[in-house]
């Protein structure tokens, strides 16, 4: 029988406590009973943009899973992505820059770049081969963690899109493009996470994976079955499941049954949404249909190719044309500490709400460091009155802010 569950939360207390009482009450069985199992938390880390602009997991999920298995005793915890290829190729680490090694190392769990794991064959479409990371594959408990948002090759990213960032490397996410939705379907048959845990406190629609606007929708999904969940998902932003490539191709192929269909229809929600669609310029959207994907993909696949991508002036016109959803900017995050003007500050207690460890601000001008404090600046973006500010460089985060900063503050 599919187990399927839904919560509603905002602030990180509220997300704890959810997520410890459904892993507690209705998932407990699901857990290593040997206490120093190896369990795998996959988030989604599709770009540095942070959790608040709806593209990657939100850190408030991750330090609520990650206390949950601690209280009932789990030991050997670690947090594990290979993220995209456009980031693994200019050699930037998305995990530190979204601070998930220092939140990792707050919790004294492991974080793994699966890009460069140890790797086990799976099969793919045509009888190609690809390699999923073995610490994935190898898990005790892999535990499914994804952003609920809208995508626009694959219509939209949940729990059977997430797992592409379990493929080692850029070449091995180069093959599943080759027949995209099925090799999906593919990676998920080949690992098979036992818990999914949905990440859709914000979300993104529009231009997603990195384009789109956010959206706050204030739920978590968990539950045992990928299919039932990405339907439901689909359900709650009001986005036609037929339309989720990788569902149609599950269904296709005789994945997704009767039972998923109504366990996704009987969860009960008390709001929906209609996000809107994934609509791509006329370039990307003429290139990246799945009928001529695959041979712009064996020109884009060429060293020579890969080669001009690389330049940065290659770089702006894919972009400009909607082929790389992606900036990718080499200055990094230099944070010396956090201050706070309490002139502006109204005590709306929003900070509070957005920290993943619970760190107090400070009350003064002065630049404060706390050890709790990982850097993920969730307090500084949320901030209806600007009242919090950072002492050093903000660097690739200077372009977040471009995009997002007004809509971030509005929206949370």
């Amino acid at each position: 029988m599919i187990r399927l569950d839904i919560a509603h939360a905002y602030g990180a207390l509220e997300i704890k406590r959810e997520v410890r009482r459904l892993i507690t009450e209705r998932y407990a069985d699901l857990l290593p009973s040997d206490k120093s199992a190896p369990i795998m938390l996959k988030p989604n880390l599709n770009a540095n943009m942070n959790a608040l602009t709806g593209n990657t997991t939100d850190l408030r999920l991750l330090a609520a899973v990650i206390e949950a298995l601690k209280e009932l005793g789990h030991t050997d915890i670690s947090i594990g992505e290979g993220t995209n290829s456009g980031f693994y190729r200019n050699r930037i680490s998305v995990i530190s820059r979204l601070k998930v090694d220092a939140l990792a190392s707050h919790y004294g769990v492991k974080s793994i770049d699966l890009n460069y794991a140890e790797q086990k064959e799976i099969e793919f479409e045509d009888g190609v081969r690809a390699s999923i990371a073995r610490p994935a594959a190898d898990a005790a408990l892999l535990i499914n963690m994804p952003k609920l948002k809208t995508h626009f090759e694959a219509g939209m990213s949940v729990c059977l899109k997430n797992l592409m960032g379990c493929l080692v490397g850029q070449e091995n996410k180069k093959k599943t493009h080759k027949s995209l939705a099925a090799n999906i379907v593919n990676i998920n048959r080949a690992l098979k996470p036992a818990l999914h845990i949905v990440d859709a406190l914000v979300s993104m629609e529009g231009l997603g994976p990195t384009r789109g606007t956010p959206i706050r929708t204030g739920t978590i999904f968990m539950g045992d079955d990928p299919y039932a969940i990405d339907l439901a998902c689909a359900r709650f932003a009001g986005f036609p499941a037929e339309k989720v490539r990788p569902l149609a191709s599950a269904r296709a192929k005789g994945i997704i049954t009767k039972e998923h269909d109504d366990a996704a229809a009987a969860l009960k929600m008390d709001y929906t949404f209609m996000f809107k669609p994934p609509v791509a310029g006329p370039i990307a959207t003429f290139i990246h249909s799945p009928k001529r994907q695959k041979y712009f993909l064996a020109i884009r696949n060429t060293r020579f190719f890969d080669k001009v991508c690389s330049t940065k002036l290659a770089g702006k016109v894919l972009y400009a044309t909607g082929l790389r959803q992606d900036v990718f900017i080499d200055d990094e995050m230099a944070i010396m500490g956090i201050k706070i003007d309490p002139d502006k500050c109204t005590d709306c207690g929003r900070c509070a709400e957005y920290c993943p460890t619970g760190v107090p601000l400070p009350s003064t001008r002065e630049p404060h460091t706390n050890e709790r404090c990982i850097g993920c600046l969730y307090c500084f973006c949320v901030c209806p009155e600007r009242a919090i500010s950072v002492e050093g460089c903000l660097g690739f985060m200077d372009e977040q802010l471009r995009q997002y900063d007004d809509i971030i503050r509005r929206m949370a």
